[in-house]
């Protein structure tokens, strides 16, 4: 990984985020086309298990999945394409859509969760298993720490 940090030593956090996060996204892909889900791909697995049975706002996923609304409608538009999901108008907002899972999306759910519990599971046996708890509490910690200072 090229070093190219300014003041600080070794590569930026970004960088290394962006590997794991690439890297997750490969192997959890990889994993859903072994289950027949192969049209699941480019990390949009990881917003079925935010839809609950009774549906749920598109920034309101966008906020629990971690993206930008622009990107959470465009990941609903092609899950709705592929199968996974249905959209309806919201009751109480004209401008906004409920989210609900199709028969293929609950099926997808808990391999997509499973995927990413195996990815996870690999890490802590590369490593181990206190590096990664350690991981996610640092990281939790940072994402909580600038939740209302967002710089972007």
């Amino acid at each position: 990984m090229p070093v190219n940090n300014g003041a600080n030593d070794g590569p930026r956090i970004s960088l290394m985020l962006r590997v794991l996060h690439e890297a997750y996204t490969s192997a959890v892909d990889g994993e859903l086309a072994a289950a027949g889900f192969e049209n699941l791909t480019g990390g949009r697995a990881k917003v079925l298990p935010f839809v609950p049975a009774d549906g749920i706002a598109v920034g309101r996923l966008a906020a629990l999945a971690g993206v930008r609304k622009q990107s959470m409608a465009q990941m609903v538009d092609q899950l709705q394409k592929d199968g996974y999901l249905w959209t309806r108008a919201h009751p109480d907002d004209a401008r906004s859509r409920l989210v609900f899972l199709t028969l293929l999306g609950e099926q997808a759910r808990p391999e997509a969760i499973a995927a990413g519990d195996r990815v996870e599971q690999v890490w802590a046996e590369l490593t181990s298993a206190a590096l990664v708890a350690r991981l996610r509490t640092d990281l939790r910690r940072l994402s909580e720490a600038i939740e209302d200072v967002r710089l972007i």
